[in-house]
Formats: structure tokens, sequence, C-alpha cells
């Protein structure tokens, strides 16, 4: 195969975005003017006979102030799996991301989530310029919901503008809508 024929064959790439933190929680502070708290993960658990209440606990950007998320209320102890039980007890930050990844717990305390800075793209190396057709496949860690033209832009050293562009003249194109924002695994191609 000549070198011409060999650069116009499809490469297949694998992007993961991947949490570096978690995400700040967007919620009005009653102290102070913030509306964003930080949370570590550490967990607060309150028994009362055979009925627990479970918080995660959050600090406010702007005062430190403590609010607590309800996990948890008025739960019967034994109807909480021990591994969960757990896994509170030891301030399990993995847990915490399970959790405010959970609609129903947002939804419950009204509150959003930020992930701006809070995630990395991984590409694998850079990308392959001398290929006129790159098919590339973006795998979601969590569901960190982002701009499909920002990932482009940084997964191929483009402005957003650039991949505007390329949308625009069909060759950027993806089953999925590329505009808005997306947090489920979704793939593109990329003609030259």
């Amino acid at each position: 195969m000549s070198e011409t024929q060999s650069s116009s064959v499809a490469v297949i790439e694998k992007w993961v975005v991947k949490p570096v933190r978690l995400p700040l929680i967007r919620r009005r502070c009653h102290v102070c003017a913030s509306d964003t708290f930080r949370t570590t993960g550490k967990f607060r658990a309150n028994a009362n006979h055979k009925l627990i209440d479970i918080w995660l606990l959050a600090l406010c950007t702007g005062c430190g102030d403590t609010t607590k998320l309800t996990v948890m209320e008025r739960m019967n102890v034994r109807s909480v799996r021990p591994d969960v039980l757990d896994r509170v007890h030891d301030n399990d930050p993995g847990l915490a991301a399970e959790l405010l990844n959970d609609p129903a717990l947002r939804r419950r305390n009204h509150i959003d989530l930020d992930w701006s800075d809070a995630w990395r793209l991984e590409t694998g190396g850079p990308a392959h310029p001398d290929r006129e057709v790159v098919d590339v496949s973006v795998r979601f860690a969590a569901r960190i919901p982002v701009r499909p033209t920002r990932l482009i832009a940084e997964g191929c050293g483009l402005t957003r503008a650039g991949v505007e562009k390329l949308i625009n003249d069909g060759k950027l194109v993806s089953s999925v809508r590329l505009s808005g924002k997306l947090s489920d695994d979704f793939t593109f191609t990329l003609k030259r």
C-alpha cells in the first residue's frame, strides 16, 4: 500500500472524559452571597433507635459555612445495605461522587452541579494530522455534561470556532447533535 493510500484509511481513536475532582455544588449560601459549595466526601450519620439519617457535608466556597445534603432520612437501619453504611462511615469520596450523580438526590436537595475545571480529556496521545479521516470514540467515565465542540476543540488542538466551521462544512459529522451538552458516550468522524 502506498503512503497516499495509507493516509486515507480511517484511524479510530479512543478518548476518555475523566473527573479530576468532585464537582462544585450550586446552592445559595445562607450566610454570605456565594452560590457554590465544595464537598470532600465527608458524611454525617445520626441514628435514633432503629432509624438513621445520613447527610453529605459541603462547605461554602465563600465563607466556609457547612451545609448538609440529605442522602437518607428516617430510614430503617436494617434497610440500608451494610456496604453502603461502611462507605458512609469511611467517608468514601467515591460514594459522594455516585450520590452527586443521582438526579433524585439533586432534586431532593435543590442543587445543581458545576463541572467547570473538574474533568480532563485523555486522548491517548497526539492526533493523527497525516490522516484524511479520523474516527473518534468518546467515553465518559462519569456523567459529566460537556459541550462536544469543546471536547473536540481540546482533543484536536482547534478553536471552538474552527470546530463549528468544520461542522458547517460537513467535515465533522456525528450521529448525535454536537450542539448543547452531552454526558453520554458518542462518536464522531473528522474529515480533513
